[in-house]
């Protein structure tokens, strides 16, 4: 391993930051030497995980969860200054022979180059371009929660909530034998991608009731009630979304009771209980790596610009003027 000229101690790199709630800039910041267990990576692209990353923007993390939310290479404190984020591919300009080289995803925030532990590195398998790898962490939300729910083969599930978190919990409970799955949003313009993933999709009001397993991704208090609605006879509600410090209503008359229907919580912080014994958080990322050689995956990524305009992108993201994009890519080139 040899570290080239423009590696050097003291060399400069771009960093998006979260100033203060509502508040995003780009800065500039001096990468430490890398040791001989670290590699250097260059960015190529990274992802926005809206729900999370347009809560930590307008500052509504709970004092609470401050410790619990950290990212991995999180720098700064809540509610800011604070750098966040956790989906960054990249090539290693440096490191140990097997990465040198290589294209690779790490759980980053939004930086031009960094210096992290070799050990913190997956290398992206065959068949899976740097530009589809950004939906690598929240493929692995998904497959937790598709664990987490326990779903069996021929089973009715729902999946309210057709951001990029409920798209990828419907397209991996649909690979489960004879699975009906129903993609619901009230956005009629996801019907589109609904259909790009092979998936049947309805509005709300259309959605089929009677569902074993339904799976909560909206984010909205609105949302939630509506995947209670759709319940069978002691059917779970899978809870994804994270509020934030928002209090949420929560009906629990009405069929609640009397259906003896069951909410459960879901995140991907722990491994699923009924797989924990055998996989490992790593084995779970390189496993969510290798199912995203599906192109139709792309269809989630359908927004994109350079790395320059994050603190206006994340500004747009944030503020609800934006119902079209599930998943913003960051372009560093």
């Amino acid at each position: 391993m040899t570290v080239t000229p423009d590696l050097a101690s003291g060399k400069t790199t771009a960093a998006f930051w979260v100033a203060g709630p509502g508040r995003g800039e780009i800065r500039t910041e001096t990468l430490p030497e890398p040791s001989g267990s670290e590699a250097v990576v260059r960015t190529l692209y990274s992802g926005i995980s809206r729900g999370t990353e347009t809560l930590v923007y307008t500052g509504h993390v709970p004092a609470s969860e401050y410790d619990r939310m950290r990212a991995p290479f999180q720098a700064g404190d809540f509610p800011g200054p604070v750098k966040y984020g956790y989906a960054n591919v990249g090539t290693v300009l440096y490191g140990p022979d097997d990465l040198e080289g290589r294209d690779v995803f790490c759980l980053y925030p939004h930086q031009r180059e960094y210096v992290v532990p070799a050990e913190a590195l997956y290398r992206l398998p065959p068949g899976v371009p740097p530009q589809r790898a950004i939906l690598a962490a929240n493929l692995e939300t998904a497959l937790n929660a598709v664990w987490d729910a326990g779903i069996r083969p021929g089973q009715h599930v729902a999946v309210v909530g057709a951001g990029s978190i409920g798209c990828l919990v419907a397209w991996m409970a649909a690979r489960i034998d004879e699975c009906s799955v129903e993609l619901i949003d009230v956005n009629a313009n996801r019907a589109a991608l609904a259909r790009a993933l092979g998936l049947r999709f309805a509005a709300p009001s259309a959605a089929a009731h009677g569902a074993q397993v339904v799976l909560h991704a909206s984010g909205t208090a609105e949302g939630l009630a509506t995947a209670l609605g759709l319940c069978a006879y002691e059917a779970t509600v899978i809870e994804l979304s994270w509020y934030g410090d928002r209090p949420v209503p929560i009906a629990l008359g009405g069929a609640f009771h009397s259906q003896r229907l069951t909410i459960k919580s879901s995140q991907v912080g722990g491994v699923a209980p009924s797989h924990r014994k055998e996989w490992s958080r790593r084995r779970r990322l390189e496993y969510a790596l290798a199912l995203l050689t599906a192109p139709a995956l792309d269809a989630l990524i359908n927004s994109e610009d350079r790395f320059e305009a994050l603190p206006g992108t994340l500004a747009r993201l944030a503020h609800g003027h934006d119902d079209r994009t599930v998943m913003h890519r960051v372009r560093y080139s």
